[in-house]
């Protein structure tokens, strides 16, 4: 069953939106425009703007000096972790080649852990004001940002998404933060502007989480570079991915899709849907695959709404967060123990949702005040939530219970 339903704070859209949304729905466009509109990018982006501000961070930091719970702990677990370590060396390589779940694997698991190391770094170094832990953070970013020149093979848009989810989330910190210098800044801008976005911007047309991943980089990479034309090209992508990811049952009776892909018939829906015939709210595209690929997509919907809110227009009031909020939801009582039934999945289940409540789990219940029943008990059970070593890390310390 749905979650208790969830009390919308909207803003006043436009009259211009509403004219636009009946315009398309009279020249037989596909319905819900919102999910097909561009949210513009702000006048200005905010700094620290990747999925953590810093109104945010300053919560965060005043929480573990107070050794309050549970930031504390979590700050604990991330300084005990490998990505902490002042005397890690970074392996940066030109060509970074990753296939099918990385095999081959060159270089593939150097660039996601550097990343979430240089991010980790970053996190270290606004807490305690340690210069150290800023300038390991620019050593790595350095160090990759002076070598790499591409990613190749099958998994390179998903590689470079997941790296490039981690990097601006560590280069944002250090440049809006640090008061030292960072010399090389502008080569890693030039970094992410020419090996990481291209690679990503124009979306996939693979299992969602994929495109979900990329939209995350992307869009972490427009904040950074203050790349308008690109933040509202990837978020566009974001709005038409997320609908089409994550069913309601106010989408019909199949799931909306991706233009692109051209699931045009029920027999390719529910195929590219796992094999999946029954719709209820809450499913995703890739819960009968697994739910660890299915946390991953529902994490970088947290993390571009997140980052969306920080910049200026909060999605958690649209149909993104009641997506977000059934998604966590549904993948949460089942990843808590309760038998699936057999219409779901066959009636079998292979769970693993991973360490990506925290954010829209923070957004939804502790901002809008949301009942999240399940979600909540997941949450704290999982406390502190750690490092998928992937693109997620530490979000018990900076999004637990954060208010900011």
């Amino acid at each position: 069953m749905p979650e208790t339903p969830a009390r919308h704070r909207r803003r006043p859209r436009p009259v211009l939106l509403a004219t636009a949304a009946t315009a398309a729905l009279v020249g037989g466009l596909l319905a819900w425009p919102t999910a097909q509109r561009a949210d513009a990018a702000p006048a200005a982006f905010a700094h620290p703007g990747v999925t953590v501000s810093k109104s945010q961070l300053d919560f965060v930091r005043t929480k573990v000096n107070a050794g309050a719970q549970p930031w504390k702990g979590a700050y604990d677990q991330m300084m005990a972790s490998k990505y902490a370590s002042l005397t890690r060396t970074p392996k940066p390589r030109a060509t970074v080649e990753c296939g099918s779940y990385s095999n081959p694997n060159y270089g593939c698991t150097d660039e996601r852990e550097d990343a979430i190391a240089a991010y980790t770094d970053a996190l270290a170094w606004y807490i305690t004001r340690d210069e150290r832990y800023a300038k390991k953070s620019i050593e790595l970013m350095d160090a990759w940002s002076a070598v790499i020149k591409e990613h190749t093979n099958s998994n390179a848009p998903l590689q470079t998404g997941w790296a490039g989810s981690s990097w601006p989330k560590a280069a944002e910190i250090i440049k809006a933060t640090y008061t030292g210098t960072w010399t090389n800044s502008g080569r890693f801008a030039t970094m992410l502007r020419d090996v990481y976005l291209p690679k990503v911007i124009n979306g996939s047309n693979s299992n969602g989480n994929w495109e979900l991943s990329m939209m995350e980089a992307a869009v972490g990479i427009s904040v950074f570079l203050d790349d308008k034309t690109s933040y509202d090209k990837a978020m566009a992508k974001f709005r038409t991915r997320t609908a089409a990811y994550v069913y309601l049952s106010s989408d019909g009776s199949v799931p909306k899709t991706v233009p692109s892909q051209n699931l045009d018939t029920t027999a390719k829906i529910v195929s590219y849907w796992q094999g999946q015939s029954t719709f209820v709210t809450g499913l995703t595209q890739e819960t009968c695959r697994d739910f660890t690929h299915t946390g991953y997509g529902i994490s970088a919907i947290s993390h571009i709404a997140e980052t969306s809110r920080i910049q200026g227009e909060d999605l958690y009031g649209t149909d993104v967060g009641e997506r977000l909020r059934q998604a966590l939801g549904f993948q949460s009582k089942y990843q808590r123990g309760e038998a699936a039934p057999s219409w779901l999945c066959g009636g079998s289940l292979n769970l693993g949702l991973g360490p990506v409540t925290e954010v829209g789990y923070n957004a939804l219940h502790n901002r809008l005040g949301i009942a999240m029943t399940n979600t909540q008990a997941l949450t704290e059970q999982n406390r502190p939530a750690g490092s998928n070593n992937l693109f997620v890390a530490w979000e018990t310390l900076t999004h637990g219970d954060n208010p900011s």
